[in-house]
């Protein structure tokens, strides 16, 4: 499950977040405790429980004292508005500026966007 590309935490924190995204994990679902998690994965519980924290901080699990982790409410909309402002940060503002640099019309790039649609993302 984890590599060595980001610290583990993350690792977890962003595979929470993933199965929040996925319907995996529904508003008010509890979580694996932290204890839990590490023993599953075979990892330091601090590590797990930083990974927790992370997502508390992001409000996307929230505790209820003395029961455990829950996923927020909230955390499928957020997570996805999260992704919409990364997707077109590191996507679509990067591609219109390298269009507009080489010479493509705006209209044209959404014009190969629409065929992609209609023929089924081919």
């Amino acid at each position: 499950m984890f590599d060595d590309r980001s610290p583990i935490y993350r690792q977890i924190a962003d595979r929470i977040k993933a199965d929040v995204l996925s319907g995996a994990l529904k508003a008010d679902e509890q979580v694996m405790s932290t204890n839990q998690y590490a023993s599953y994965y075979r990892i330091n519980p601090a590590t797990a429980a930083k990974a927790f924290q992370q997502l508390v901080d992001e409000q996307v699990l929230y505790k209820k004292r003395g029961i455990g982790m829950f996923v927020s409410t909230r955390a499928r909309d957020m997570l996805r508005e999260q992704g919409r402002e990364t997707f077109f940060g590191e996507v679509v503002d990067p591609m219109v500026a390298e269009a507009r640099a080489i010479g493509i019309p705006l209209a044209e790039v959404i014009r190969r966007i629409e065929q992609h649609e209609n023929n089924g993302g081919v």
